[in-house]
């Protein structure tokens, strides 16, 4: 797919990332083209989901600020521990996938993190799409030596790690919500996927992918079919891009560190804490019908215990969809 060369535009996006005019002429002279190269320049930007606004006799200006990822920034919030588990950090501009793009590189502790991804996937291959340098979409690489059935956890797991990410921030009343998105309110906050390639009994590449709505405004927000929310939205402030960044890295790090040695157990409890849907009467979509009962957590595998008139049923992920039928309860 074709998509704009982002890396010739970033230094007339750093210009611009302080969100305040710049007439053509000082962006011209800046970048030492004409003016009419500078109107084209803008136009691509806004093709990758960036609003510009032009007025007359101020210039061109982005409507919101931008903070642009930085390596230096989003390591300084990992610890001694987190660094010597990241064996790789990337910051791409465009890529379609970062999750494609991690797919074929072996071994743990792999990340990549990009402004835009032009493919974004979320659960069950639906599109995620991101304005520039608006949220936070990454992936990261694990290798386990387990089979991949004994990694049912590990999307929920990763939600849990996303919350304390986010606590850590000052952010309270996160969410979970079965199998794997992350709530404030009841609004969808961010996501997870999780993709795995190896023998069923051997060891298993993942790559686990994650979006964190940051600050969703504009055209991508209209588009969304679901109720969500985003940090700017929660707090009322510009939202600090590369310390969610660090904080979710080294979350994650750390959390997978932990899990290739104990599994789901020791987020398991945590999991149930942070559960929305716990003790409230749910519908599970299933392909051979409807199953409705109460929702009560998950055990030791991270399948969904519901309780039925007939008993209770273990729903494991990938099989269902939940959709509440009374309304959510305030998370925390």
């Amino acid at each position: 797919m074709h998509h704009p060369d982002l890396r010739r535009l970033h230094p007339l996006l750093k210009i611009l990332a302080d969100g305040h005019f710049h007439s053509g002429q000082q962006l011209g002279e800046a970048l030492g083209v004409s003016r009419t190269a500078v109107w084209k320049k803008l136009q691509l930007l806004e093709d990758v989901g960036l609003d510009i606004q032009a007025v007359s006799g101020k210039g061109y200006r982005l409507s919101r600020p931008l903070e642009l990822l930085q390596r230096e920034q989003i390591t300084a919030h990992l610890t001694s521990n987190s660094q010597t588990l990241l064996n790789r950090l990337e910051i791409l501009p465009v890529i379609d996938s970062t999750n494609r793009y991690l797919a074929d590189r072996p071994g743990s502790g792999q990340a990549c993190f990009a402004e835009y991804q032009l493919t974004g996937r979320g659960r069950r291959g639906r599109a995620w799409h991101s304005p520039f340098a608006a949220n936070i979409c990454f992936s990261l690489t694990w290798y386990f030596d387990d089979t991949a059935s004994t990694l049912s956890g590990l999307s929920l797991a990763a939600g849990v790690w996303i919350a304390e990410a986010l606590q850590r921030a000052g952010i309270t009343g996160i969410g979970l919500k079965w199998p794997n998105d992350v709530l404030y309110s009841g609004h969808k906050l961010a996501g997870v996927l999780i993709e795995m390639k190896g023998e069923t009994a051997g060891p298993c590449q993942t790559v686990i992918g994650i979006g964190l709505n940051v600050d969703m405004a504009g055209a991508a927000a209209e588009s969304i079919d679901q109720a969500w929310t985003d940090i700017r939205t929660i707090t009322g402030q510009r939202p600090e891009r590369n310390r969610l960044a660090g904080l979710l890295l080294h979350h994650l790090l750390t959390g997978l560190s932990d899990y290739q040695v104990n599994g789901l157990a020791t987020v398991q409890a945590r999991w149930n804490e942070l559960d929305c849907m716990a003790g409230r009467n749910v519908q599970l979509h299933h392909p051979s019908g409807i199953l409705t009962g109460t929702a009560h957590g998950i055990d030791e595998t991270g399948a969904l215990q519901l309780r039925c008139k007939d008993g209770v049923h273990s729903v494991h992920s990938g099989e269902v969809s939940l959709r509440p039928a009374t309304p959510a309860r305030q998370c925390g």
